[in-house]
């Protein structure tokens, strides 16, 4: 699977176009930080505006909506033309993992879904790793960029309902309730990786038996395809079980997440110690912090795709090893 990382024939793709991902997406956090600083602007003008008439003049107020532009067009182009590196950089991957599978073939076909793991599960993985690699690249380095913003900015929120005094207060708040909501879904979760192995399994035999039945008439039976069918059927209906509590747990959390930052900052709002400016972009910078966190959450059901689809690959090519193994001993 990460043939494309050893082999110098993929070097300057798996190398420069790596680092030109981790620079196009740093450069893209960057940005993220402006537009936070300018919501905190903005709303602070738009709060003057609105309490002292003819406070803020037309040309002010339509000038900082021409910077947000600016900023998010930069932001658009380079977000677009990375996406687009990306899908090729992807495709490479794919094809190293491919050129070693043909390569192979004389003992790769020699394995039961030979085929499905060369074409569709290859597939599956790069298009996996082009959503879920750079999502994760994208939340650490969000992470990197706003945890010391939003360390700076929660200097002036000392204080947490129910909680009393706390120190950097919704630090915390982003770090405890993101993680706890990771183990969370996690430990409900846990089944499903092992369902989806199972499911690609059984639609895997079904399959089969109805290529086999397209050239010979003694398969693909109507009692045969039936069983296997059924087989796929009960499979399913157990995922679907599964995902009902999981999706409910999930769900359930990142809704009640959507209140924490007003909640914790509801003493300071409160008093009125804060403009409203800085509450957008305070709260802007939580959530940014948040998200970077909640990956694992929001992720999950690819990941346990994912998790699936290498553990197929992985055993394919422990037998492709064990089979080249075996010939070299002839």
């Amino acid at each position: 699977m990460f043939k494309f990382f050893t082999n110098r024939k993929w070097s300057n793709w798996s190398i420069f176009g790596s680092l030109l991902i981790l620079v196009s997406t740093w450069y893209q956090v960057q940005l993220d930080v402006m537009i936070n600083e300018w919501f905190g602007e903005f709303y602070d003008t738009l709060q003057k505006a609105l309490t002292t008439p003819n406070s803020v003049t037309e040309k002010e107020f339509i000038s900082y909506l021409l910077t947000f532009a600016k900023i998010a067009g930069v932001w658009m182009v380079i977000s677009v033309a990375t996406d687009y590196f990306t899908s090729h950089w992807t495709f490479r991957w794919r094809t190293a993992m491919a050129d070693y599978y043909h390569e192979n073939w004389s003992k790769a076909r020699l394995t039961e879904g030979a085929s499905q793991r060369v074409q569709e599960d290859t597939l599956k993985f790069a298009r996996i790793m082009e959503g879920l690699g750079v999502e994760l690249l994208r939340s650490l380095m969000t992470l990197i960029a706003f945890l010391p913003i939003l360390w700076g900015l929660s200097k002036q929120i000392t204080m947490l309902p129910f909680f009393g005094e706390v120190d950097h207060a919704l630090v915390w708040v982003a770090i405890i309730s993101a993680l706890g909501g990771t183990v969370l879904l996690a430990a409900v979760g846990f089944r499903l990786p092992g369902i989806e192995y199972d499911i690609q399994k059984e639609e895997a035999a079904y399959r089969k038996e109805l290529v086999l039945g397209e050239d010979n008439t003694k398969r693909a039976g109507i009692r045969n395809v039936g069983s296997l069918y059924s087989n796929v059927r009960k499979i399913h209906f157990k995922m679907y079980f599964h995902y009902l509590y999981f999706n409910a747990v999930k769900w359930s959390y990142l809704q009640g997440m959507v209140i924490v930052p007003y909640l914790a900052l509801a003493p300071t709002i409160v008093t009125g110690a804060i403009t409203l400016g800085f509450v957008q972009q305070i709260a802007r910078a939580f959530n940014k912090v948040e998200n970077s966190l909640q990956y694992l959450v929001r992720s999950w059901p690819i990941i346990v795709e994912l998790i699936s689809v290498q553990r197929r690959l992985s055993e394919f090519e422990s037998k492709l090893e064990r089979a080249s193994f075996e010939q070299e001993k002839i």
